[in-house]
């Protein structure tokens, strides 16, 4: 199919090259981050209103809106049982996956199900991405069979390839780079709670990781005053940082102090320390992460009306108490219920059904 120029595009990548597998881990990792500030590849049909989710900046302020007005509105739908909202009824979704997640799978398949379409789910080994088959061959004949690509992988790049390829709306589940779903089920959730998405002090205390970059991207739509709060050393791609800050649309701090970063906090969030990746790096990380473990001491730092976010799983005792994990101001697990109504909003607008 021939690509044409994109209202949807955002910036061309300053490089596009294959990540050594070797490369998957650590801040080797970050470093490659730092080629992308974004992927100019085309919707799959111009003219049909279908379209990728690739970076959460790739839509204006008003289109995220949309989509998350749209989540909501499924998620009522679904909690009325109205059997009569059946948006993808005899559609199927081929999901991706060379990093295996329980949230990802069941909230993706559940949520596409309970909408009335049919999900199948690639595990590691049956789809050896880019090894045993190129990953333009996979996009060109999984587009062949299905309305929509949902891929959870490693390599960033990866994701580019296969919407380049495909003809079919192409959702990022995650990547070493980012993880934008998640983060529209976190502020989907922040609205829950908060009545706005905007005008909010959103403290990360962790690494800077994937996590971080989807929120500084979304920090690029939405005006928000974020802080990254890590060790020296984790500190979360530059360039994605340089390019939220000149945007001005909104405030963006690194910080290597947590208990001066969470003062004045609505929201502390933290991830695991080690993700997928990078257990061998395990021990050496707790080591540098001394100091960063939100608990009861740190959120009180915050204030009383201070809310706790993780994207899950928890490592209780180490990046997080397990007092602030059962605590009233732990809102994770609204968080994780968010995951699916986020992704159905999602999908609702790639694939044109609002």
């Amino acid at each position: 199919m021939q690509k044409t120029a994109s209202p949807w595009a955002f910036r061309p990548c300053c490089l596009r090259t294959k990540c050594d597998p070797k490369m998957r881990s650590g801040r080797v990792a970050r470093v490659y981050a730092q080629q992308w500030s974004g992927a100019n590849v085309a919707p799959p049909d111009p003219s049909s209103g279908v379209h990728h989710f690739l970076h959460i900046d790739d839509f204006s302020r008003e289109e995220l809106i949309s989509m998350l007005d749209s989540a909501l509105m499924a998620k009522q739908k679904l909690r009325e049982r109205d059997e009569s909202f059946k948006p993808f009824s005899g559609k199927t979704m081929a999901m991706i996956f060379t990093k295996p997640s329980m949230r990802t799978r069941v909230s993706f398949e559940t949520g596409f199900y309970r909408l009335r379409g049919h999900a199948i789910y690639l595990d590691p080994n049956s789809i050896q991405l880019g090894s045993r088959e190129p990953t333009e061959d996979i996009a060109r004949v999984l587009s062949r069979y299905n309305d929509i690509i949902m891929a959870r992988l490693f390599d960033h790049q990866d994701i580019i390839d296969l919407a380049e390829y495909s003809t079919v709306p192409v959702i990022n589940g995650l990547t070493d780079y980012n993880h934008p779903c998640q983060i529209m089920a976190d502020i989907l959730t922040v609205k829950e709670h908060f009545g706005r998405y905007e005008d909010l002090k959103i403290v990360y205390v962790g690494d800077g990781n994937n996590i971080v970059h989807s929120w500084l991207r979304l920090a690029n739509r939405f005006k928000l005053d974020f802080v990254c709060a890590c060790p020296e050393g984790y500190e979360p791609d530059a360039a994605t940082v340089e390019m939220v800050r000149n945007s001005g649309v909104s405030s963006i701090t690194i910080s290597h102090d947590p208990m001066d970063a969470v003062k004045g906090a609505d929201v502390i969030y933290t991830d695991v320390w080690a993700s997928m990746g990078q257990k061998d790096e395990a021990e050496a990380r707790r080591k540098a992460f001394s100091g960063f473990t939100v608990d009861a001491k740190m959120m009180a730092a915050a204030g009383p009306s201070c809310k706790f976010m993780h994207c899950l799983p928890a490592e209780r005792g180490i990046e997080c108490s397990a007092e602030v994990v059962e605590s009233p101001a732990s809102i994770i697990f609204d968080e994780a219920e968010n995951r699916m109504h986020a992704q159905n909003g999602v999908m609702l607008h790639a694939l044109g059904c609002v």
